[in-house]
């Protein structure tokens, strides 16, 4: 089936790249609450055909922190503090129960990044960042023991990003990545870009996001959810808009869609948030 469709990216936050290749000014800073929602009854197979399933939702809670350590090294943490995954009850068209539905309230699993300016006061600045992707989730909960909130592997994924800012307001972003993951999992190629106009209040933001595995891990023991599952690929795109209030406090929406994907859920990813300059 060859269409446009909507995804939900869980595998890792389009925020850990927020500020692309700059770094944050010592003692400067920038705090984001989101709240996420998803609810599916399609799913993206191994093959990249859309496939009908059992109704699951997802909301997911988070908290996402950039802040200077140094005028170079910026600290960076996501944590998803509470995740809620349901599954809907199985029915028949008369509404006869086949088989109960499930739930899971959990803490998700968190990033913590250091992110360094390798060039910066110049037309174009480059950093890279060392992320930690710690495994507070749950791999395997409910009473079918199918619903996650995380995936129960530890990664460490190294990103370089290279952008640009122009006079006229707009600015640029190029992203790659290497992700090395354990416990079977397979590594990942990352990469992507972003590209924005931060003048006035509104601020319009268009972010492109890819996952390509390596297929060097294996699945077992890997529920095929289409959240956390192994080999995972896709290639998202995702508009999102800022509204800058006082220049100190905004609010922020997204939404994610997707040219492909493979081993994951395709349903709308909405996100609302609101945002502190520090």
């Amino acid at each position: 089936m060859k269409k446009l469709v909507l995804l939900l990216i869980l595998t890792v936050s389009i925020d850990a790249y927020a500020g692309g290749g700059w770094s944050q000014p010592k003692g400067k800073g920038f705090l984001k609450l989101s709240q996420s929602m998803i609810r599916a009854n399609s799913y993206f197979s191994p093959s990249g055909d859309v496939l009908d399933i059992t109704t699951t939702s997802l909301y997911s809670s988070s908290v996402f922190m950039e802040y200077g350590l140094t005028d170079r090294l910026t600290g960076i943490v996501y944590m998803p503090f509470f995740v809620r995954s349901t599954l809907n009850n199985l029915e028949t068209p008369d509404g006869t129960l086949i088989e109960e539905g499930d739930e899971l309230n959990s803490i998700g699993d968190a990033d913590v990044t250091i992110k360094y300016g390798l060039i910066q006061n110049s037309a174009y600045v480059l950093s890279a960042s060392l992320t930690l992707g710690l495994p507070l989730g749950e791999a395997s909960g409910g009473r079918t023991q199918l619903l996650q909130s995380g995936d129960g592997e530890f990664n460490q994924m190294l990103t370089f990003e290279l952008s640009r800012g122009f006079s006229s307001g707009w600015y640029a972003t190029l992203l790659a990545g290497f992700n090395n993951r354990t416990n079977n999992f397979s590594d990942e190629i990352r990469y992507g870009g972003e590209i924005g106009y931060a003048k006035g209040r509104f601020i319009p933001i268009l972010k492109v996001y890819g996952v390509a595995p390596l297929v060097n891990g294996d699945d077992l023991g890997v529920p095929n959810n289409g959240v956390f599952s192994n080999n995972i690929e896709y290639l998202s795109i995702t508009p999102e808009v800022l509204y800058d209030i006082n220049g100190k406090f905004g609010i922020t929406a997204s939404i994610g869609l997707a040219a492909y994907g493979k081993r994951l859920l395709a349903a709308p990813n909405f996100i609302a948030g609101v945002y502190w300059n520090l």
